[in-house]
């Protein structure tokens, strides 16, 4: 079954980054290099990607009928999405483990696991 590891960012995420060295920083992006590649030997990678400034992100709605693009970020949101990885894991509990080892929450942070919907499962 497939999950989807989300990724959050936030005030308090942002505030243990300002804190880290900058070896601790380098450190950071080499973990989720590092896991990304460990994933991908396991066979467990299915996707994974890191999200841009959520200010460059723009919100697209319908408009009597035509699309509708406005600048964002568009929520009031105090997180937003900063990367995500899709994996193939026998249960949640082995996708929670892969969760476990995110660099995010290494550093004190949290991450989502959530399955992907399987349209499969409805037949």
């Amino acid at each position: 079954m497939k999950y989807v590891i989300l990724i959050q960012s936030n005030a308090a995420s942002l505030a243990r980054w300002e804190l880290l060295t900058d070896q601790q920083r380098s450190d950071f992006g080499h973990g989720h290099m590092n896991l990304t590649e460990e994933l991908r030997k396991s066979g467990h990678l299915v996707a994974s990607e890191g999200l841009g400034d959520p200010q460059l992100g723009r919100h697209v709605s319908l408009r009597d009928g035509k699309p509708l693009v406005t600048d964002g970020p568009y929520a009031e949101a105090k997180e937003h999405l900063a990367g995500f990885y899709v994996v193939e894991c026998a249960s949640f509990d082995e996708a929670a483990s892969i969760a476990a080892r995110m660099p995010d929450v290494l550093i004190g942070g949290s991450v989502e696991v959530r399955p992907v919907f399987d349209p499969a499962v409805l037949d």
